[in-house]
């Protein structure tokens, strides 16, 4: 079974569906390239994906080691790169709520980010950044 079909809208638009679930999104081309950015752009969803893909793992780290992360919000900062043109650097900013993290419970954290499969996917030449700021401040 496919994970996702793809329909070219037009106008560097795109209409992406998940196969299994029915839920679809659109992309855009972002101003830099042509387009209107309107919606993500596929290299946003890069970017997106990974900091999705790490608080993943972390709640499932979270989840087996009898603690949460409920509530923590991600910033999620795409720089792009030329010749060729790609991303080039992700900074990823995760705001965990205020829980009294021990240390133990902050090394799972940090180590589990980095375990996550898209990160393990990337390059190693993309530069991927976390920051991880135990003291919500947003």
């Amino acid at each position: 079974m496919t994970t996702s079909t793809i329909e070219y809208l037009g106008d560097l638009r795109t209409k992406a569906t998940h196969t299994k679930s029915g839920n679809d999104f659109i992309t855009d081309a972002p101003p830099d390239n042509k387009g209107k950015g309107e919606a993500f752009s596929p290299t946003d969803l890069l970017a997106t994906a990974l900091g999705a893909c790490a608080v993943t793992i972390m709640g499932i780290a979270a989840r087996e080691h009898g603690f949460n992360i409920d509530g923590t919000t991600i910033d999620i900062t795409k720089i792009m790169a030329s010749d060729p043109r790609r991303v080039g650097e992700i900074v990823v900013a995760f705001h965990f709520p205020n829980n009294n993290y021990s240390e133990k419970e902050k090394k799972i954290i940090e180590l589990s980010a980095k375990s996550c499969p898209v990160f393990q996917s990337l390059h190693q030449d993309l530069k991927k950044i976390f920051y991880f700021d135990f003291v919500k401040t947003k």
